[in-house]
Protein backbone atom coordinates (compact mmCIF):
# COMPACT_ATOMS: atom_id res chain seq x y z
CA UNK A 1 0.00 0.00 0.00
CA UNK A 2 -7.07 -2.05 -4.35
CA UNK A 3 -10.30 -1.65 -7.40
CA UNK A 4 -11.14 -3.16 -10.75
CA UNK A 5 -11.90 -6.78 -10.27
CA UNK A 6 -9.07 -8.89 -11.58
CA UNK A 7 -10.72 -12.27 -11.24
CA UNK A 8 -12.73 -14.15 -13.82
CA UNK A 9 -15.86 -12.39 -12.71
CA UNK A 10 -14.99 -8.76 -13.45
CA UNK A 11 -17.45 -6.49 -11.67
CA UNK A 12 -19.49 -4.13 -13.81
CA UNK A 13 -18.99 -1.47 -11.13
CA UNK A 14 -15.26 -1.32 -11.85
CA UNK A 15 -13.90 2.20 -11.65
CA UNK A 16 -11.43 1.60 -14.48
CA UNK A 17 -12.72 0.76 -17.93
CA UNK A 18 -11.93 -2.82 -18.88
CA UNK A 19 -9.47 -3.24 -21.70
CA UNK A 20 -11.47 -6.07 -23.21
CA UNK A 21 -14.33 -8.45 -22.62
CA UNK A 22 -12.16 -10.87 -20.63
CA UNK A 23 -9.64 -10.37 -17.82
CA UNK A 24 -5.95 -10.78 -18.54
CA UNK A 25 -4.55 -14.31 -18.18
CA UNK A 26 -3.50 -15.15 -14.63
CA UNK A 27 0.19 -15.21 -15.61
CA UNK A 28 -0.03 -11.61 -16.81
CA UNK A 29 -1.94 -10.52 -13.72
CA UNK A 30 0.68 -12.14 -11.49
CA UNK A 31 3.39 -10.39 -13.52
CA UNK A 32 1.62 -7.06 -12.96
CA UNK A 33 1.57 -7.73 -9.22
CA UNK A 34 5.28 -8.58 -9.31
CA UNK A 35 6.20 -5.47 -11.29
CA UNK A 36 3.93 -3.17 -9.29
CA UNK A 37 5.17 -4.35 -5.91
CA UNK A 38 8.79 -4.19 -7.09
CA UNK A 39 8.31 -0.63 -8.31
CA UNK A 40 6.58 0.38 -5.09
CA UNK A 41 9.41 -0.97 -2.92
CA UNK A 42 12.00 0.64 -5.21
CA UNK A 43 10.21 3.97 -4.71
CA UNK A 44 10.04 3.50 -0.93
CA UNK A 45 13.66 2.45 -0.45
CA UNK A 46 15.15 4.59 -3.20
CA UNK A 47 13.49 7.78 -1.99
CA UNK A 48 14.60 6.96 1.54
CA UNK A 49 18.22 6.63 0.44
CA UNK A 50 18.01 9.82 -1.60
CA UNK A 51 16.44 11.71 1.31
CA UNK A 52 19.22 10.74 3.71
CA UNK A 53 21.83 11.88 1.19
CA UNK A 54 20.16 15.28 0.71
CA UNK A 55 19.35 16.14 4.32
CA UNK A 56 20.35 15.19 7.85
CA UNK A 57 17.00 16.37 9.24
CA UNK A 58 14.88 13.31 10.04
CA UNK A 59 11.66 15.27 9.48
CA UNK A 60 12.75 16.37 6.01
CA UNK A 61 13.82 12.81 5.23
CA UNK A 62 10.44 11.40 6.22
CA UNK A 63 8.61 14.13 4.29
CA UNK A 64 10.55 13.40 1.10
CA UNK A 65 10.08 9.66 1.57
CA UNK A 66 6.33 9.96 2.15
CA UNK A 67 5.73 12.31 -0.79
CA UNK A 68 7.60 10.06 -3.20
CA UNK A 69 5.63 7.04 -1.98
CA UNK A 70 2.27 8.80 -2.32
CA UNK A 71 2.94 9.86 -5.92
CA UNK A 72 4.52 6.55 -6.87
CA UNK A 73 1.67 4.52 -5.42
CA UNK A 74 -0.98 6.60 -7.16
CA UNK A 75 0.72 6.19 -10.54
CA UNK A 76 1.17 2.43 -10.10
CA UNK A 77 -2.49 1.97 -9.14
CA UNK A 78 -3.65 3.82 -12.25
CA UNK A 79 -1.23 1.96 -14.51
CA UNK A 80 -1.69 -1.61 -13.30
CA UNK A 81 -5.18 -1.54 -11.81
CA UNK A 82 -6.81 -2.52 -15.11
CA UNK A 83 -4.55 -5.58 -15.39
CA UNK A 84 -4.39 -7.17 -11.93
CA UNK A 85 -6.39 -4.89 -9.66
CA UNK A 86 -3.13 -3.45 -8.30
CA UNK A 87 -3.23 -5.10 -4.89
CA UNK A 88 0.56 -5.09 -4.28
CA UNK A 89 -0.33 -6.35 -0.79
CA UNK A 90 -1.04 -9.87 0.50
CA UNK A 91 -3.42 -8.52 3.14
CA UNK A 92 -5.63 -6.96 0.46
CA UNK A 93 -5.49 -10.09 -1.68
CA UNK A 94 -6.33 -12.43 1.21
CA UNK A 95 -9.07 -10.14 2.51
CA UNK A 96 -10.70 -10.08 -0.90
CA UNK A 97 -10.47 -13.86 -1.24
CA UNK A 98 -11.95 -14.34 2.24
CA UNK A 99 -14.96 -12.11 1.59
CA UNK A 100 -15.80 -13.87 -1.68
CA UNK A 101 -14.80 -17.45 -0.91
CA UNK A 102 -18.45 -18.57 -0.92
CA UNK A 103 -19.32 -16.73 -4.13
CA UNK A 104 -19.26 -13.22 -5.55
CA UNK A 105 -16.72 -11.26 -7.54
CA UNK A 106 -13.09 -11.17 -6.47
CA UNK A 107 -9.92 -13.21 -6.52
CA UNK A 108 -10.21 -16.98 -6.20
CA UNK A 109 -7.96 -19.12 -4.01
CA UNK A 110 -5.97 -20.11 -7.12
CA UNK A 111 -5.48 -16.46 -8.05
CA UNK A 112 -4.51 -15.52 -4.49
CA UNK A 113 -1.96 -18.35 -4.52
CA UNK A 114 -0.40 -16.73 -7.61
CA UNK A 115 -0.64 -13.13 -6.40
CA UNK A 116 0.98 -13.49 -2.96
CA UNK A 117 4.29 -15.08 -4.09
CA UNK A 118 4.46 -12.55 -6.94
CA UNK A 119 4.05 -9.71 -4.46
CA UNK A 120 6.72 -11.05 -2.10
CA UNK A 121 9.14 -11.77 -4.95
CA UNK A 122 8.51 -8.34 -6.42
CA UNK A 123 9.18 -6.66 -3.08
CA UNK A 124 12.53 -8.41 -2.73
CA UNK A 125 13.43 -7.55 -6.31
CA UNK A 126 12.47 -3.92 -5.77
CA UNK A 127 14.70 -3.68 -2.70
CA UNK A 128 17.66 -5.09 -4.61
CA UNK A 129 17.00 -2.70 -7.50
CA UNK A 130 16.89 0.33 -5.21
CA UNK A 131 20.16 -0.72 -3.56
CA UNK A 132 21.77 -1.17 -6.97
CA UNK A 133 20.68 2.28 -8.17
CA UNK A 134 22.37 3.94 -5.19
CA UNK A 135 25.51 1.76 -5.16
CA UNK A 136 24.49 0.07 -1.91
CA UNK A 137 25.22 -3.62 -1.25
CA UNK A 138 22.62 -5.51 -3.26
CA UNK A 139 21.59 -7.55 -0.25
CA UNK A 140 22.46 -6.38 3.25
CA UNK A 141 20.13 -7.28 6.07
CA UNK A 142 18.69 -4.23 7.77
CA UNK A 143 19.73 -3.44 11.32
CA UNK A 144 16.71 -1.19 12.02
CA UNK A 145 15.00 -2.88 14.94
CA UNK A 146 11.25 -2.22 14.92
CA UNK A 147 10.01 -4.69 17.50
CA UNK A 148 8.67 -2.32 20.17
CA UNK A 149 5.06 -2.84 21.18
CA UNK A 150 3.90 0.64 20.23
CA UNK A 151 5.23 0.11 16.70
CA UNK A 152 3.30 -3.16 16.39
CA UNK A 153 0.15 -1.35 17.53
CA UNK A 154 0.79 1.31 14.89
CA UNK A 155 1.05 -1.39 12.21
CA UNK A 156 -2.24 -2.98 13.28
CA UNK A 157 -3.97 0.40 13.15
CA UNK A 158 -2.45 1.31 9.78
CA UNK A 159 -3.44 -2.00 8.17
CA UNK A 160 -6.95 -2.00 9.62
CA UNK A 161 -7.48 1.52 8.31
CA UNK A 162 -6.24 0.55 4.85
CA UNK A 163 -8.62 -2.42 4.61
CA UNK A 164 -11.51 -0.33 5.93
CA UNK A 165 -10.80 2.31 3.29
CA UNK A 166 -10.49 -0.06 0.34
CA UNK A 167 -13.50 -2.22 1.13
CA UNK A 168 -15.49 0.79 2.27
CA UNK A 169 -14.96 2.41 -1.12
CA UNK A 170 -16.23 -0.80 -2.72
CA UNK A 171 -19.33 -0.80 -0.50
CA UNK A 172 -20.17 2.80 -1.39
CA UNK A 173 -19.52 2.44 -5.13
CA UNK A 174 -16.66 4.95 -4.87
CA UNK A 175 -13.82 2.89 -6.27
CA UNK A 176 -13.16 5.52 -8.93
CA UNK A 177 -11.55 7.55 -6.13
CA UNK A 178 -9.33 4.68 -4.98
CA UNK A 179 -6.01 5.86 -6.51
CA UNK A 180 -6.22 9.23 -4.80
CA UNK A 181 -7.86 7.95 -1.62
CA UNK A 182 -5.46 5.07 -0.98
CA UNK A 183 -2.35 7.08 -1.82
CA UNK A 184 -3.58 9.91 0.42
CA UNK A 185 -4.25 7.50 3.28
CA UNK A 186 -0.76 6.03 3.01
CA UNK A 187 0.74 9.53 3.02
CA UNK A 188 -1.21 10.46 6.13
CA UNK A 189 -0.38 7.16 7.85
CA UNK A 190 3.33 7.87 7.44
CA UNK A 191 2.78 10.63 9.97
CA UNK A 192 -0.01 9.52 12.30
CA UNK A 193 1.23 5.98 13.04
CA UNK A 194 4.24 5.22 15.21
CA UNK A 195 5.51 2.63 12.70
CA UNK A 196 5.22 4.96 9.68
CA UNK A 197 2.68 2.52 8.26
CA UNK A 198 4.26 -0.37 6.42
CA UNK A 199 0.78 -2.01 6.33
CA UNK A 200 1.96 -4.65 3.84
CA UNK A 201 3.62 -8.03 4.56
CA UNK A 202 5.31 -8.24 1.14
CA UNK A 203 6.83 -4.78 1.42
CA UNK A 204 7.90 -5.54 5.00
CA UNK A 205 9.80 -8.63 3.81
CA UNK A 206 11.39 -6.72 0.93
CA UNK A 207 12.58 -3.91 3.15
CA UNK A 208 14.50 -6.36 5.34
CA UNK A 209 16.92 -6.77 2.40
CA UNK A 210 18.15 -3.17 2.57
CA UNK A 211 20.08 -1.69 5.49
CA UNK A 212 18.99 1.85 4.69
CA UNK A 213 16.54 4.48 5.93
CA UNK A 214 13.45 2.41 5.10
CA UNK A 215 14.79 -0.95 6.26
CA UNK A 216 13.51 -3.29 8.95
CA UNK A 217 15.60 -5.88 10.78
CA UNK A 218 14.73 -9.48 9.84
CA UNK A 219 14.00 -10.20 13.50
CA UNK A 220 11.26 -7.56 13.46
CA UNK A 221 9.57 -8.91 10.32
CA UNK A 222 7.51 -11.74 11.90
CA UNK A 223 5.97 -9.38 14.45
CA UNK A 224 5.09 -6.82 11.79
CA UNK A 225 3.59 -9.42 9.46
CA UNK A 226 1.58 -10.94 12.30
CA UNK A 227 -0.01 -7.66 13.37
CA UNK A 228 -0.60 -6.68 9.72
CA UNK A 229 -2.64 -9.87 9.24
CA UNK A 230 -4.48 -9.17 12.49
CA UNK A 231 -5.09 -5.61 11.31
CA UNK A 232 -6.58 -6.99 8.09
CA UNK A 233 -9.05 -9.08 10.11
CA UNK A 234 -9.91 -6.06 12.24
CA UNK A 235 -10.38 -3.96 9.11
CA UNK A 236 -12.90 -6.44 7.68
CA UNK A 237 -14.74 -6.46 11.01
CA UNK A 238 -14.92 -2.67 10.88
CA UNK A 239 -16.28 -2.80 7.32
CA UNK A 240 -19.08 -5.10 8.49
CA UNK A 241 -19.77 -2.92 11.54
CA UNK A 242 -19.86 0.35 9.64
CA UNK A 243 -21.35 -0.67 6.29
CA UNK A 244 -23.21 -3.85 7.24
CA UNK A 245 -23.19 -7.12 5.34
CA UNK A 246 -24.44 -7.47 1.79
CA UNK A 247 -24.82 -10.65 -0.19
CA UNK A 248 -23.11 -9.39 -3.36
CA UNK A 249 -20.59 -6.67 -2.69
CA UNK A 250 -18.35 -5.35 -5.47
CA UNK A 251 -14.84 -6.35 -4.44
CA UNK A 252 -11.76 -4.18 -4.42
CA UNK A 253 -9.58 -6.04 -6.83
CA UNK A 254 -9.12 -2.47 -7.69
CA UNK A 255 -6.81 0.26 -8.76
CA UNK A 256 -5.35 0.76 -5.34
CA UNK A 257 -3.59 -1.15 -2.62
CA UNK A 258 -1.65 -1.02 -1.98
CA UNK A 259 0.34 -1.32 -0.76
CA UNK A 260 -0.39 -0.62 -0.60
CA UNK A 261 -0.71 -0.55 -0.61
CA UNK A 262 -1.07 -1.10 -0.98
CA UNK A 263 0.35 0.06 0.70
CA UNK A 264 3.41 0.01 2.34
CA UNK A 265 5.37 2.84 3.68
CA UNK A 266 8.74 3.44 5.22
CA UNK A 267 10.46 5.88 7.46
CA UNK A 268 12.49 5.99 10.60
CA UNK A 269 11.21 4.72 13.92
CA UNK A 270 10.24 7.64 16.05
Amino acid sequence: MTATTAGPETAPESSIPAAGPRPAPLARRAAAEFVGTAALVAVVIGSGIQATELSKDIGVQLLANSLATVFGLGVLILLLGPVSGAHFNPVVTLAEWWTTRHGGTGVTLREAAAYVPAQVGGAIGGAILADAMFAEPLVKWSTHDRSAGHLLLGEAVATAGLVLLIFGLARTDSLRFAPVAVASYIGAAYWFTSSTSFANPAVTIGRAFSDTFAGIAPGSVPGFVGVQLAGGVLGLALVAAVFGRRAADPQPSMPASSPAMAASTPGATR
